[in-house]
């Protein structure tokens, strides 16, 4: 069987895990960028949504990621980091909100509107460090 966290990173998207506040789990479909030699997950989230609240109040989640077939999954766990709110089109949050766009899409079309919708929506990002990784990842996937 193939090591799990080779199945980080072959696709955007992934399930977020996160705790409620009576124990059991919210799971959200979100996108990220990974880096593999830091084993970061990077991603984009708003101040107002349950998952967000849920980390502020215990850092614990879990990204959950699988081939487009099912053959094959991977679940990390961590403990997430999450930046400030962006509070301005020029803010160090909307950079990096920025540069995690660049990273997964490429160039926006209207980078002045974009900043103002980081802003606009109450952007975040949450830096997620797996330390642990399981799943079923058979040979060849």
């Amino acid at each position: 069987m193939s090591d799990p966290w080779n199945l980080f990173g072959t696709t955007r998207t992934a399930v977020l895990t996160t705790q409620k506040r009576d124990g059991r789990p919210q799971l959200s479909n979100i996108g990220y960028q990974w880096d593999p030699a830091t084993r970061v997950a990077l991603i984009s989230v708003t101040d107002t949504r349950a998952k967000t609240r849920n980390l502020r109040r215990d850092p614990r989640a879990s990204l959950y990621v699988t081939t487009s077939d099912l053959g094959a999954y991977a679940v990390g766990e961590g403990d997430a980091e999450l930046t400030a709110v962006s509070a301005a089109p020029d803010d160090d949050v909307v950079d990096q909100l920025v540069e995690y766009y660049r990273a997964l899409a490429g160039e926006h079309p209207d980078w002045d509107e974009y900043r103002q919708a980081m802003v606009s929506e109450g952007r975040l990002l949450v830096r997620l460090p797996l330390t642990r990784a399981y799943g079923w990842v058979p040979d060849g996937s």
